[in-house]
């Protein structure tokens, strides 16, 4: 239980720091880093009932992406404001580095075995934020229409 708990914390600082390098307003701080808090809960959940890292990862970007466009409406402000430091703890960096790191050392079956994991990742990650997009746009040209 408390390694979850200090997951869950440096996922939230792990935000605030990038809302900090890229010098996100003040009052935007402590939204942006909950969303990247609430993303990795919905990751650590995700896992518990879904073998492999694709659908937890999946959920956990689709919860970021409508966290964020829920913020950008209430808090009338661009969405990407929320969701890129939202979706930062689920950025599979280690996973891109062991692949790079065992190609360099030519160990092939290693490197591929992390690359795998960071495409799938990546494509789970691209697939949650689109899913929410494209159904707020459609949302949007519904409410248009009437």
């Amino acid at each position: 239980m408390s390694t979850i708990v200090l997951q869950l914390i440096t996922a939230f600082l792990g935000s605030l720091g990038f809302s900090l390098l890229f010098h996100l307003r003040k009052q935007l701080l402590l939204p942006a880093s909950i969303g990247g808090l609430l993303c990795w809960g919905i990751y650590l959940i995700g896992t518990h009932y879904y073998e492999g890292v694709f659908v937890p990862c999946l959920l956990a970007s689709a919860s970021a992406a409508l966290y964020a466009e829920i913020l950008a409406r209430i808090k009338k402000a661009p969405a990407t404001l929320f969701l890129v430091p939202a979706v930062v703890p689920a950025i599979p960096g280690s996973t891109l580095y062991y692949a790079m790191s065992n190609a360099v050392q030519g160990e092939w079956d290693i490197a591929r075995s992390y690359g795998y994991l960071t495409i799938q990742y990546a494509l789970a990650i691209a697939g949650g934020i689109s899913l929410v997009w494209a159904m707020s746009v459609m949302l949007q040209n519904v409410n248009k229409q009437k």
